[in-house]
């Protein structure tokens, strides 16, 4: 059973990264509204929908890129929605100030792997679908992008400057492509449920680049949130179908904060 108030019914939408973490949310909710969902993905996390389908996508690989683009609109003649979700965080620091574990300090592998995927991806699915879009004289690009691109992280530089990038893109693009009719935005969570992407590793990344230890990294987050809770995945994922939807239909350009409160946006 659908709900019909957004009206995204059959709506063709991408979602990258949709196999794990926010991106499995996003995959479900928007099934659960109607909507057609590829999950553009390394490894499939198979949903039990016949409106669900998985490409297998390395977002990094233009070639990869147009071939799942170009295979979308063989099978269903249209493209409604992307959602640029898919993303990593490797915690690092500018210089391990302690020398103890220099593996923690920004090196050009874990760099361009967060460059390629956090930024190449949204390019390069972007520009794939954008050749459509402008073709239908209409689209939505949903970028997901972070609060830690608003406001930095401390031990995650990196990553947070490409999610400042991406909404930087999210800026200029909806500025180039609004007269195609064509909307771009993004949102920006804060702090969220465990996903299970949380891996033993990156918390001892993450807390050493901030000394402490992952017991005190993983103390009372809510008490830096104004509403006193941390978010749920499906009030992401709910965003997302909102702006996914023509309910959005005058929200463009703009990236909107989806953290309790605890940064400025």
């Amino acid at each position: 059973m659908t709900n019909n108030w957004l009206d995204i019914d059959n709506k063709v939408v991408i979602v990258t990264g949709g196999s794990s973490g926010i991106g499995k949310q996003i995959v479900h909710t928007l099934l659960d509204n109607g909507a057609i969902v590829y999950n553009a993905d390394l490894r499939d996390n198979p949903v039990d929908h016949p409106q669900y389908h998985f490409k297998e996508t390395n977002v990094a690989q233009g070639e990869q890129v147009r071939s799942t683009v170009v295979s979308i609109i063989e099978e269903q003649s249209q493209i409604d929605v992307l959602v640029n979700n898919a993303g990593i965080n490797l915690p690092r620091l500018l210089v391990d100030a302690k020398g103890e574990k220099p593996e923690y300090e920004i090196n050009m592998k874990d760099f361009d792997l967060m460059l390629g995927v956090n930024l190449k991806g949204p390019v390069l699915f972007s520009q794939e679908v954008t050749r459509y879009f402008v073709k239908a004289k209409k689209g939505v690009i949903v970028n997901v992008a972070s609060e830690a691109g608003q406001e930095g992280s401390e031990g995650q530089s990196v990553y947070s400057a490409t999610k400042a990038a991406l909404i930087n893109f999210t800026r200029s693009w909806a500025k180039e492509l609004g007269k195609h009719n064509i909307r771009v935005v993004a949102i920006a969570p804060g702090i969220l449920e465990e996903t299970g992407l949380r891996t033993p590793e990156y918390e001892e990344a993450l807390a050493y680049t901030r000394n402490m230890t992952v017991e005190q990294l993983n103390g009372d987050y809510s008490k830096s949130i104004p509403i006193r809770r941390i978010g749920e995945l499906t009030e992401v994922a709910d965003l997302v179908c909102y702006l996914s939807s023509e309910k959005s239909s005058y929200i463009t350009g703009t990236t909107i904060n989806i953290s309790g409160g605890k940064s400025r946006g």
